[in-house]
């Protein structure tokens, strides 16, 4: 049919990508297959893209009579697996197969079953497993399959019993009445979709309307022997057990030749009469009565999707708990509630795997957003995350990580959710095996138990819905459904594509219900069993290796106090012990343990939890519950653990937790000995000291020493062993030492002095972190040259071997790439010495000279993304031009600009691209209009009418330089900036020109707003619409809605007057002589940036200037249904309702939310609730990012953290995360009818799925963006590669 057409969606994989690394050591191999969910059933795995063959095969499953009909077929009929291999022996490998994959859906405990064996003996390869195919193309291929495989059996004719009907064609001679009739058997009925809105009126259309043979469509009658009107219809004669529909979703388009998907509502029964449809109906209504089983439902297009199948347990072999519980009734409720407060354990709030595990568990859907996990922390210990556990378990996103094994992420990673097992204080929790009376691991959890003896954890169903157990099967996944979950597959991108109904004649014995094991045979009962045994084993070793953790014990007598760390006795690198040690058991365990280990140990042992730092080891918490697991105390492996009396280490106090984390300095002293290094040299003792002291050659020795970060820095100078009159300064960092001026170039560097305030404050006041500088000076230390000392800064001169200056040639700027490596020389230079000397000695080294005796050379430093900078004057010092030593600078060809001048870049009439400017040297005094003549002389343009023009911040062309008499350092215009030569007189000074846009809105053209008959006048609109030129685009609306904007002229006019001047002139422009406003106040002026409805200008009496228009901006003008007149703080929103139960919303509709007084998310909610008629709490609200195809949730806290003021002040959606502003939508559920908290719809997934492909498109080094046409070719003629169609076939062997 249609090939391989259907290419499996990849879908990313949730949860963590492997097991941590912090919290347990991966020692197990390969983790075993994970037991059964809550719903206690089996899926399958996918092998790529085998969701279609997982669909029916669940199907056929759970259809009792194929099952038990494949399970009678004993070995004697088919022969043994092991014989496969034999030449001679007759091995029927394809039922076989499917018998062993249906006793392991039945009976092993695994989450998924694998089809790799069922596929093999299908002769399909690995690439078979990749290609996705039609449904009902396996259904018909897979049935012809078994039949050739069960020839000469007693179930060779099982599947035409119960599948095979027969449909009767007539037709009758309108002349004669003589009946032509011809038989056909069916699998299962095709039926259409295309023009039909029910499955019923698609039946009627089949068997019940008639097609008349009449005009020139005429019937050959045998009997008459001539052409002769006549009426052909067709009838079910022959019903079977099992009625399959397959919907034609799929259809060809011979207009635009190309293949679509009918995604229409197309409804179906769940009980179906078809007794209208038959032949003979004198039965009783049983005899054609069929109920719904399972729906096969198609997700996606019709070159790629997805499968998966809702599903009816007949014999209710699963455990049914669908998520919603409205049913319930409220007694019970009350029940269980009070059941749940005594059995629930007492939550440890010092334990956070405790409390997030409880905050999770109690939520209905089992999960939390990411977001809101924080809120709902508070809300549960009335403290945040960062006040009570982030100094000991870092972020709330870090412990999470680490604890994977508890926690996973979904929903793309915006949920955190519990995974099924998680390990508990000294036992494991039971897995589902585990839970049932019957201590035999091959037989699965029985839900029916619960139900025999009711307990306060029973769950009472509806009324309507006993025996009707839904579940969703969608590959390895099951889920619980309700029946009405069905109607949603009625139509859209994920709807129905086969429908399996059975009669309702056929009963199922009451020992089969809840009894996997029915009529499965004896060997595969014991193969289960064997599997489950083996699986159980496999997990107990897993379990039990995965929770050893390796941790390092440090031992005190190994350990003495220095400098605020815990420094080692000895030199050895590692001082630690290593000790294994399951994390399940108690602190109380490993305390016993490490008692055994040291027997000399005596008196108390505290155990704490360390860490290495640069400065030595300190010591954090103290584990003092021994009751608690080391899982629920935070212990991870490779936890550094420090065994003392908890008191002192070698006679010193040791002072523990993270404001007392020590820091290692990095202390600078005076190094003025010519013959320091000398000294040095010689015996054990400095070799020592070499390894403490780093000497930078005469100037400065370096120390690293330790100090405790609550120690003060006056503390920190008496454990130096400094006088009270020395300095400590600390080096300047980045913009800050530019702007002291201190070691700007020439090989010096600025140090600060701590004022005397200073002394009393700690290292961790004073942001002091690990490898900082101190400077440590004495005051006859500024005799020396070295060191100056300029209000509280120090300068300190670079030593002498640090003194030079590489240059690098290059003889080629652009175009053409150089055809040898660029020469490099590195030059001595102090920060005195002239940049012009630089350059000779550079040149003289490279020697230029001799190879262009006339060239002309300049100086040039590169930034960090290696782009050149104007060239540096060479009449000033190295220090003085911002040169730094020890850096690089480029020797290119050309001049270099004098003290006087300037180095200026420019272009000819559109913004340059990026190394594609021009170069001018110009005087500094020299004129605007001076600098224009030179540039035009420079690329030979004559005429008087060109200006010049800055470019902006975003590197696009700005405001032009309006007074032409001013000089270029009176305009503050600096070396390296570029102008832009622009072709046009300047407009006339304080005069805005600004382009106008026409905002067509269709809901003023619907109301009849404009009562004038525009007539002929719409119609350039239209054909520039339809024909794309630049007079009419479609412009994003700031919420994501496209809206059609024209171009309608364009407006001069000064920049002094007022917003409601500015309406009036626009409304002079001819395409406004036949619009129909009363007033202004019916008018609104949008400012557009990019294409796209930036912000409202309000303010009917603002001037332009103060609304911050400049020349060339496009403003935009929408007619009104009222008057408006927005306030500062009103913004406009398009507020949309979604639908419920629906991914969808109403149309979107104009709110004006006032945030003067209060901008927070509870004030927009009120004002949305009011225009509602809702409460506030019952709404839920979210902002669309129509860049990103998403929706950003606005949570309801009222109040955000300061933690400079220490003080709670309003959150405000105007400012960061949100930036509510003019034209954003706003999406609304209404949580008292709507349960669905998810915002995306359908074309923002499209849209998602598009920008991914985009992305894969950049990352494989797609093509380009070309120009519009390319760009356009490629929106209308290029469409994803697929794969080649291959034809789905399965070899069967011969049994004939």
């Amino acid at each position: 049919m249609f090939g391989n057409l259907f290419e499996e969606e990849e879908e990313e994989e949730e949860g963590f990508s492997s097991p941590s690394s912090k919290g347990r050591i991966a020692k197990g191999g390969a983790e075993p297959p994970p037991p059964r969910g809550r719903s206690n059933l089996c899926g399958i795995k996918n092998q790529g893209g085998t969701c279609y063959l997982n669909s029916l095969l669940q199907t056929l499953l759970f259809t009792p009579e194929f099952r038990e009909e494949m399970f009678s077929l004993g070995p004697e009929e088919l022969g043994s697996l092991d014989d496969k291999e034999k030449p001679e022996a007759k091995v029927r490998v394809i039922p076989l197969e499917l018998q062993r994959l249906f006793a392991r859906l039945l009976l092993v405990d695994q989450q998924s079953a694998s089809t790799a064996d069922l596929t093999d003996s299908f002769g399909w390869n690995s690439s078979e497993g990749t290609n996705q195919h039609d449904v009902q193309e396996l259904n018909r291929i897979l049935f012809s399959a078994l039949e050739r495989s069960l020839v000469g059996t007693s179930g060779s004719t099982f599947i035409h019993q119960l599948y095979h009907g027969t449909i009767v064609n007539s037709i009758v001679c309108k002349e004669c009445g003589n009946v032509s009739q011809r038989q056909e058997d069916f699998l299962d009925l095709t039926v259409c979709v295309c023009g039909v809105l029910s499955l019923e009126e698609a039946l009627w259309n089949m068997f019940v309307e008639e097609e008349l043979f009449e005009g020139n469509n005429l019937y050959r009658c045998a009997q008459c022997d001539s052409l002769v009107t006549a009426a052909k219809s067709a009838k079910l004669r022959k019903l079977p057990p099992f009625m399959t529909m397959s919907l034609l979703r799929f259809s060809f388009d011979f207009a635009k030749f190309e293949r679509y998907k009918e995604m229409g509502r197309y409804s179906f029964p769940l009980t179906i009469n078809l007794r209208p449809f038959c032949e003979q109906i004198d039965g009783e209504d049983s005899d054609y009565t069929y109920e719904l089983f399972s729906v096969i439902i198609h997700k996606g297009g019709c070159y790629g999707g997805h499968y998966h199948v809702y599903i009816r347990d007949i014999d209710e072999l699963g455990q049914w708990d669908p998520q919603e519980e409205d049913c319930k009734p409220k007694p019970q409720r009350k029940i269980k509630e009070q059941v749940k407060e005594v059995c629930e354990p007492t939550l440890q709030e010092d334990d956070p795997l405790s409390v997030l595990t409880a905050i999770i568990s109690k939520e209905s859907s089992k999960t939390v957003l990411l977001d809101q996990l924080g809120q709902k922390l508070m809300d549960k210990i009335g403290s945040s995350w960062s006040k009570k556990f982030r100094k000991h378990y870092g972020p709330i996103g870090k412990f999470l990580q680490s604890h994977n094994d508890v926690f996973m992420l979904v929903s793309n990673g915006t949920r955190v959710a519990l995974k099924a097992n998680p390990p508990s204080p000294g036992t494991e929790p039971p897995g589902p095996a585990e839970e049932t009376t019957d201590s035999d691991p091959s037989t699965p959890p029985d839900p029916g138990a619960s139900e025999q003896e009711p307990g306060p954890n029973q769950k009472p169903q509806c009324e309507s819905e006993q025996g009707s157990h839904w579940f969703d099967l969608n590959d390895s996944a099951v889920t619980s459904i309700r029946e009405s979950d069905i109607e949603k597959q009625f139509q859209g991108k994920e709807s129905a594509y086969m429908l399996f109904y059975r009669k309702t004649q056929l009963h199922r014995p009451g020992e089969a219900l809840n009894n996997p094991q029915y009529k499965v045979p004896s060997h595969l009962i014991r193969m289960a069993q064997e599997e489950n045994i083996k699986l159980q084993q496999m997990r107990e070793k897993f379990e039990a290796t995965n929770n050893t953790v390796e941790l390092h014990l440090h031992l005190a007598p190994c350990y003495w106090l220095e400098n605020g760390a815990l420094q080692t006795v000895s030199k050895e690198p590692n001082a630690s012990t290593t000790l294994s040690f399951d994390r399940r058991k108690t602190v109380g365990d490993l305390r016993l343990a490490i008692y055994q280990m040291q027997e000399l140990w005596e008196g108390d042992m505290a155990l704490t939890v360390a860490k290495s730092l640069p400065a030595g080891l300190h010591l954090y918490n103290t584990l003092t519950d021994d009751s608690v697991s080391l899982y629920s105390a935070g212990i991870y492996t490779y936890t550094d653990l420090f065994v003392w009396n908890g008191k002192e280490v070698c006679g010193a106090t040791v002072l523990t937790g993270a404001e007392w984390e020590p820091v290692l300095l990095t202390v600078v002293r005076p190094f003025l000995c010519e013959d320091g290094e000398q000294e040095v040299e010689d015996g054990e003792e400095d070799e020592e000291r070499r390894g403490d002291f780093e000497n930078e050659g005469p100037g400065l020795k370096k120390e690293a020493r330790g100090f405790a970060g609550g120690a003060t820095l006056g503390e920190v100078k008496e454990a130096l062993g400094e006088p009270k009159e020395s300095l400590l300064c600390q080096e300047h960092k980045g913009s800050e030492r530019r702007e002291q001026g201190a070691g700007e170039g020439g090989g010096a560097s600025g140090w600060r002095v701590f004022p005397p305030d200073d002394m009393q404050r700690t290292l961790k006041e004073l942001s002091l972190k690990d490898g900082d500088a101190l400077l440590v000076l004495e005051p006859q230390s500024f005799d020396s040259s070295v060191f100056t000392l300029n209000g509280d800064v120090v300068t300190v001169t670079t030593p002498s071997d640090c003194r030079w200056l590489q240059v690098e040639f290059r003889p080629h700027l652009k175009g053409n790439e150089a055809e040898e490596e660029n020469k490099k020389v590195k030059v001595p230079a102090t920060g005195n010495m002239l940049v012009s000397e630089v350059k000779q000695r550079a040149i003289e080294e490279l020697q230029l000279q001799e190879q262009h005796p006339s060239a002309q050379y300049c100086l040039r430093q590169i930034d960090c993304t290696g782009k050149l900078l104007p060239p540096v004057c060479e009449e000033l010092s190295v220090r003085d031009a911002g040169v730094r030593l020890m850096t690089t600078l480029i020797l290119c060809p050309g001049n270099g600009p004098k003290a006087s001048q300037l180095f200026l870049h420019f272009a000819v009439g559109a913004a340059p691209s990026a190394g594609m400017e021009m170069d001018i040297i110009v005087e500094k005094t020299c004129t605007v209009k001076e600098c224009l003549k030179a540039m035009l002389d420079a690329v030979r343009l004559e005429g008087t009418c060109w200006h010049l023009r800055r470019l902006d911040w975003c590197e696009e062309i700005g405001e032009p330089l309006m007074d032409e008499d001013a000089s270029l350092s009176e305009l503050k215009i600096s070396s390296g900036e570029t102008l832009v030569v622009t072709e046009g007189y300047l407009p006339p000074k304080g005069f805005l020109r600004l382009f106008v846009w026409l905002y067509n809105d269709p809901k003023i053209v619907e109301t009849g707003f404009n009562h004038n008959d525009v007539g002929p006048a719409e119609e350039p609109m239209l054909e520039a619409w339809t024909a794309g030129e630049t007079q009419s685009q479609s412009s994003s609306l700031c919420g994501g809605n496209t809206v059609e904007l024209r171009n309608v002229g364009v407006v001069e006019i000064s920049d002094e007057v007022i917003l409601e001047d500015l309406k009036t002139q626009v409304l002079t422009l001819p395409a406004f002589q036949d619009l129909c406003v009363p007033t202004i106040g019916f008018m609104r002026v949008w400012q557009l940036e990019g294409r796209r409805l930036a912000r409202i200008l309000r303010g009917q009496q603002a001037t332009l200037r103060k609304l911050k228009l400049i020349s060339g901006t496009d403003i935009c003008v929408q007619q009104l249904l009222k008057e408006e007149d927005l306030g500062p703080k009103e913004v406009l929103l398009n507020v949309r309702m979604g639908v419920p139960g629906e991914r969808s919303y109403y149309p979107p509709e104009e709110l004006v939310w006032d945030a003067s007084h209060d901008s927070s998310p509870r004030s927009l909610r009120i004002c949305l609730a009011a225009h509602y008629g809702l409460s506030p709490d019952s709404l839920l609200l979210a902002k669309h990012q129509p860049d990103k195809h998403s929706w950003e949730e606005i949570s309801n806290w009222t109040q955000q953290f300061s933690k400079k003021r220490k003080k709670k002040k309003a959150e405000s959606l105007l400012g960061a995360p949100f930036h509510l502003k003019d034209g954003d939508t706003i999406g609304i559920k209404n949580l008292l009818v709507d349960n669905n908290r998810d915002f995306i719809t359908l074309e923002d997934e499209q849209g998602q799925q598009t920008l991914r492909e985009q992305a894969e498109q950049r990352r494989k080094g797609g093509q380009a963006a070309g120009s519009d046409s390319t760009g356009s070719q490629r929106k209308a003629g290029q469409t994803k590669s697929r794969k080649p169609e291959v034809a789905l076939s399965i070899n069967v062997g011969l049994f004939r």
